[in-house]
């Protein structure tokens, strides 16, 4: 199937503005690109492309004062499955962690497993090691977090989140990334597109999306305690830490956004 994909966001500046964006889609998905997610901005300005240190794609701009419109159109191939499943994936003993895995055990400025290290242990050091430990985990924050859109606070933690028992995809994420840490099993914080395909349409103005993937059996696998079950058509754009190493804009002065965004199957 193909899958279209964009975003509209207009920001308004009070003086030239430097801005970090982490936008366009992952570099594992650039072959499936059947039309690139290009950058655009209104008025123009120069933009300079790099990779970061988790190797997502990163654009630098400078803002005018005034209104600045960034946009993209892509439209990309997918395979139609769902999320896969890895029931047999077993969790790794520490000492046989990869190197650059380890990174992904450290608390961060999101996910802080100092505080929930006793929590996690309390909860999971009963289920079996393995897939089975990290989707009840999964299955314990899908359970323990309300969502809504009238919840979403960029200050929160996973510490925070877990006692307020509110919040939007991204305190999901980090809840269950941080849980993980604490069992030893190295987590990653995801952004990206996810279609309501094969799901019952939703009336909420889409956003981007977050979930996370948990190193187990070899391999890194996608996990999505927000819905907790898996989905068709998940687009990464970039991994880190949290979502302080994958925030669509970091702006270096004050501004005042407003953005949409747009996954859906073409017809």
């Amino acid at each position: 199937m193909q899958i279209r994909l964009g975003y509209d966001l207009i920001y308004e500046c009070p003086q030239p503005t430097p801005m970090l964006l982490v936008l366009n889609v992952h570099h594992s998905r650039v072959a499936d690109l059947a039309v690139p997610d290009r950058l655009a901005t209104d008025p123009p300005v120069p933009i300079h492309g790099y990779h970061d240190g988790f190797g997502n794609w990163c654009n630098r701009i400078v803002a005018p004062a005034g209104q600045i419109r960034l946009s993209a159109a892509g439209l990309i191939n997918d395979n139609g499955k769902p999320d896969g499943v890895a029931i047999e994936a077993q969790q790794h003993p520490l000492p046989e962690l990869p190197d650059d895995t380890l990174v992904f055990l450290l608390a961060s400025r999101y996910c802080e497993t100092e505080h929930l290290s006793q929590t996690a242990w309390s909860l999971f050091q009963g289920t079996p090691p393995g897939w089975q430990r990290v989707q009840a985990i999964c299955d314990y924050v899908h359970q323990h977090i309300a969502f809504g859109y009238e919840h979403a606070r960029t200050t929160r933690t996973a510490w925070e989140s877990f006692h307020d028992r509110t919040g939007v995809c991204r305190d999901f994420a980090h809840l269950a990334v941080a849980l993980c840490r604490c069992m030893n099993i190295p987590a990653r914080y995801c952004t990206g597109y996810l279609p309501d395909i094969g799901v019952a349409p939703n009336d909420a103005p889409m956003d981007f999306a977050a979930w996370f993937e948990a190193y187990l059996g070899g391999a890194w696998h996608t996990f999505d305690p927000r819905n907790n079950v898996p989905r068709i058509g998940r687009v990464l754009i970039a991994r880190g830490r949290d979502a302080a190493d994958v925030a669509i804009s970091t702006t270096f002065g004050p501004r005042t956004p407003s953005c949409s965004s747009w996954c859906r199957r073409s017809n």
